[in-house]
């Protein structure tokens, strides 16, 4: 289809649209992180649906860290209300963990700080992001031109013409953004998302065939039978050889590009070990065989637990034994023994009454009084020097 008549085709379909939904402006107030969260919960849902579900999740949850680790079941059953709770549940907790583990923190307000396109290759570069989440959001909160395709969305160009099957399949449209002007760029995308919505949820109904109808009269080739459900996109096979080669190695370079600082994000392999660095090990030639006396490369990188060492056992101060004192013997068995006291015969003893002397005794809780000293009488000589000493004048 050329692109004047696809052109042509966008026209007619906006217009009808205008007359049959109301466009929703998006909020704008939302943080880049909230409007991802929301178009997780948008994706294939009316937007009221998708409102009520974000505001349920910050009421059953304390944080996004505990939505993070909440499983998928659990999830899917606050966001019941949803066409598909478990695929946005899965989009949800993927979000999540891309952005705690690119940044350790809730927050992608670092996208709006560069230009648009640092922006969506920020998005991007989340792991299980839905290219509908990039595109909404590229359009709402990075003030870019974007239009929006969920499974809804283009089932509805598909079956008005504007697309073909193998873009349908793919689920990529290039160069729809030229079709629509910037300014008519968000509203367009909204009346095409509750078309979408209606497209999903009642195929046969009489709206979705006006519509149609008014865009493109040839419809009929397209619409599937009463009953039918139109059949699920066919995403094409991964490309295999020297292609596929060239983009394993340009997403490794690009996951290598914007992973964190820090031996912890290292990639890995599947298994426990990580990847040795490239060119590590011994030199080898082309077919592989080991080069003799050649010149090792780097060692392999390897992430070593961090275990704590055990504590160093302190040396104690060894204590000498203190000798052992002899007990002291008691007085008694130290003193000499006393020679008995030797007699005189009676005839040498004094003859008359026995003078006994006389002991003062002291009284058991009094003091002994000393004797008092008896004066001696001044002599004449220490009376002549007192008289001198009392003559002298003091100085």
């Amino acid at each position: 289809m050329s692109s004047s008549s696809r052109q042509q085709l966008v026209g007619k379909m906006h217009k009808a649209l205008r007359s049959q939904y109301k466009p929703v402006v998006p909020n704008t107030n939302r943080s880049v992180l909230e409007q991802v969260l929301f178009a997780c919960c948008l994706e294939n849902a009316p937007y009221d649906v998708a409102e009520k579900a974000l505001a349920r999740l910050g009421v059953n949850y304390f944080d996004l860290n505990e939505v993070r680790v909440t499983t998928v079941a659990e999830l899917a059953e606050t966001l019941h209300d949803l066409p598909d709770p478990a695929q946005a549940s899965l989009a949800l907790r993927r979000v999540l963990q891309g952005v705690f583990e690119s940044s350790y923190s809730f927050s992608l307000e670092n996208a709006k700080k560069h230009s648009i396109a640092h922006g969506i290759k920020t998005l991007e570069h989340l792991h299980g992001i839905p290219s509908f989440v990039v595109a909404f959001v590229t359009a709402t909160g990075l003030s870019g031109h974007c239009v929006p395709l969920d499974r809804g969305a283009l089932s509805a160009l598909f079956l008005a013409g504007i697309i073909s099957q193998a873009e349908y399949d793919s689920g990529k449209v290039l160069g729809l953004e030229r079709l629509v002007s910037k300014k008519a760029g968000v509203e367009f995308g909204s009346l095409l998302h509750q078309f979408g919505v209606e497209v999903l949820s009642n195929l046969h109904g009489a709206t979705v065939k006006k519509i149609l109808s008014r865009v493109n009269p040839d419809v009929k080739d397209r619409f599937p039978k009463r009953g039918e459900s139109l059949p699920a996109p066919k995403p094409p096979p991964a490309p295999v050889g020297k292609q596929a080669q060239r983009a394993a190695e340009a997403a490794q370079t690009a996951a290598e590009e914007h992973r964190p600082a820090g031996p912890q994000a290292a990639a890995r392999p599947p298994g426990k070990t990580p990847l040795p660095p490239p060119g590590s090990g011994p030199k080898r030639t082309a077919d592989g065989q080991p080069i003799i006396n050649g010149k090792p490369g780097p060692k392999p990188f390897v992430v070593k637990p961090n275990v704590g060492r055990p504590p160093a056992a302190v040396a104690q101060p060894v204590s000498k034994p203190e000798p052992q004192k002899k007990l002291a013997a008691p007085k008694q068995a130290q003193q000499k023994p006393s020679k008995p006291p030797i007699r005189k015969p009676v005839s040498e003893r004094p003859s008359g009454p026995r003078q006994s002397k006389p002991k003062s005794k002291a009284l058991p809780g009094k003091p002994t009084k000393k004797p008092v000293p008896v004066k001696k009488p001044l002599t004449k000589s220490s009376r002549k020097h007192s008289a001198e000493l009392s003559r002298r004048k003091p100085r």
